[in-house]
């Protein structure tokens, strides 16, 4: 019975489904997996009640049932009954802690539904109050529904929407009026998808760009609802080529708006947009300044670890000088246009979080060769905020492994050698971090960097540097003095007595430990250096990290080994070994050593 109501499920006949659940359990009636099934069956009829009261029985037979947890919670936000709902995904998140990502999602969701529900019956009191503002975005809703008007009437409306929606309210109006209906209006929806614009279809399409990015500037509900109509998730790459500058321009503030959330990423056609590569960098190649302040939407966050870098505080803003409606649009001048480049590369930045779309960037020589020529002056406030931006852009395109990137790791690690002494801290930190992922590409670009002082210029930021910084400067290290006889001797040398690395190896962060490690096992290869830690505290450090409890497997590897050179190298380290019973430590790390 239990296959059967599983088959009548997955054929979407929900009644059947319960049916043959319910006689399951007339004759099995602890049978945990019968409830939590027809729960699930409940919840697809919209019956909420019943598919709580099936999860309660659930947890009877199993109180660690996982999936009932899950589906009461779900049960529970249909509800909307948020707190119970938060309880049961944190109950579900206590029996599985394996389980946090979906419970992210599940909070996530949550939090969104409640945000949606109070935005909305904030909206509905604005109303009954007899707020002007939200009676003048029903009043041009309707006039954009009215029949028969000349496309600069619809545009002069749309332009005049967009100037009461950009904030809270003013969106959730937008939306329960059913302000993402407006392509319903044949008019509208032809000079939206029009191949061949006439100069009003024009204006009306950049005026409907201008009225999205209002009403979903930091509104992932709106979003969703946007980029969930077929017309427009289909034209956004289209627009993007379309040649028009106007068009483009706001159709990457779009796209570039929505991709800084979690629901945008997940619905913007990423695969269509990254066939446009050639467009977005011609985009981003583009001279044209129109204004400045536009390179605010380019991220300004930290890259740490493997992550993705998603941004955060980028906010859109539009401003348009005041207009009068009298039954007929004026002339409308607006200000504050994107720079078209630094939209286009804040775009190129979110493609290249998405797998596939990012593999396209890293393989394109085109897109390596752009992001060469942004980085090459970065004097101006302007051009400084860009190079951050590429910085980061190409931190995550090295996150791939592929033959143009091998092609291009010397001008890369060249340029961002370069970019050391810049006075902006920031671009310092990345471009050490792009350092760091360009170099295993390529011996002849670590070959370059160390003779271009690379060592020394590392040792001077571990000194001063924080822990990001440090974490990049030292894995640019541990790479050099892998495979450069140089860079150990230049390391030994610069770093007296090895003060640096062994400071190092006392960090709370196990990169940086590891990194050390075995930047000091490769340098105890150059005669001499491990007479130079004599009458130091090394061994006992290397022993508190070859027999630590790192969850990194690399740091008991890299001191084991480091801590083996040190012995072989100089035997006076010996007797401090044995003292601190570092014989029977050395050889419990062993095992994370490999045999070869």
């Amino acid at each position: 019975l239990k296959e059967k109501g599983n088959e009548a499920f997955r054929e979407g006949d929900f009644a059947l489904a319960i049916q043959r659940y319910t006689e399951g359990l007339e004759k099995l009636r602890d049978k945990q997996e019968l409830y939590t099934n027809r729960a699930q069956a409940y919840l697809k009829l919209h019956e909420y009640e019943k598919a709580i009261s099936d999860c309660e029985w659930a947890l009877k037979c199993n109180k660690n049932c996982v999936k009932a947890y899950f589906l009461m919670g779900k049960a529970h936000l249909a509800l909307q009954h948020f707190s119970e709902c938060r309880q049961c995904y944190e109950k579900m998140l206590q029996i599985d802690p394996q389980k946090e990502n979906l419970f992210r999602g599940c909070v996530s969701e949550a939090s969104l539904e409640e945000k949606r529900v109070r935005d909305e019956e904030r909206a509905a009191r604005e109303v009954q109050a007899g707020n002007a503002a939200a009676l003048s975005i029903q009043e041009l809703l309707q006039s954009i529904n009215t029949p028969g008007q000349h496309l600069l009437y619809y545009t002069g409306a749309i332009r005049l929407l967009a100037e009461v929606v950009h904030h809270g309210t003013g969106q959730t109006l937008f939306r329960t009026n059913n302000g993402f209906s407006i392509l319903r209006n044949e008019p509208v929806r032809g000079a939206f998808c029009a191949e061949g614009k006439s100069p009003a279809e024009v204006e009306l399409c950049v005026s409907l760009l201008l009225l999205w990015q209002a009403a979903c500037a930091g509104n992932e509900e709106n979003q969703r609802l946007l980029l969930a109509q077929a017309d427009v998730s289909a034209q956004l790459a289209e627009l993007l080529s379309s040649g028009t500058h106007e068009i483009q321009s706001e159709t990457l503030a779009l796209i570039a708006l929505c991709s800084e959330s979690q629901t945008g990423r997940r619905l913007l056609p990423w695969l269509d947009l990254s066939s446009r590569l050639q467009v977005l960098l011609e985009l981003v190649k583009s001279p044209e300044e129109e204004a400045d302040g536009a390179m605010s939407i380019l991220p300004d966050r930290e890259l740490l670890g493997w992550h993705f870098p998603w941004w955060r505080g980028w906010h859109t803003q539009l401003s348009c000088l005041p207009m009068v409606w009298v039954g007929f649009p004026l002339p409308v001048v607006f200000q504050g246009r994107r720079r078209r480049a630094g939209t286009a590369l804040a775009l190129l930045h979110s493609l290249a979080g998405h797998p596939e779309a990012r593999a396209r960037l890293a393989g394109s020589r085109e897109c390596w060769q752009s992001c060469l020529d942004e980085c090459s002056d970065g004097s101006s406030p302007g051009s400084s905020r860009c190079v951050l931006a590429v910085l980061g852009l190409m931190m995550n395109l090295l996150l791939e492994s592929n033959d143009t990137i091998q092609d291009f790791a010397v001008p890369i690690s060249g340029r961002c050698l370069a970019l050391l002494s810049h006075q902006d801290g920031r671009i310092v930190t990345r471009a050490i971090g792009v350092l760091s992922r360009a170099l295993p590409a390529s011996p002849s670009a670590v070959e370059e960097v160390v003779k271009g002082g690379v060592v020394k210029k590392m040792l001077k930021f571990l000194k001063v540097a924080g822990q990001l910084t440090s974490s990049y400067a030292i894995k640019t290290l541990s790479i050099c003095t892998k495979s450069s006889r140089q860079a150990q001797e230049e390391l030994v040398k610069w770093d007296k007595r090895f003060q640096v690395l062994l400071k190092l190896l006392e960090s709370e962060d196990e990169l940086i430990v590891g990194n050390a490690a075995f930047c000091l096992s490769q340098c105890l290869l150059v005669p001499g250096a491990a007479a130079s830690l004599l009458d130091s505290n090394v061994v006992q450090l290397l022993l508190r990290q070859a027999g630590g409890d790192a969850q990194r497997t690399l740091v008991q590897q890299n001191s084991a080994i480091a801590l083996g050179r040190l012995c072989q190298a100089e035997p006076r380290h010996i007797p401090e070994l044995r003292k601190l019973n570092g014989f029977s430590i050395l050889s419990s790390a062993m095992k994370f050593v490999p045999s070869s």
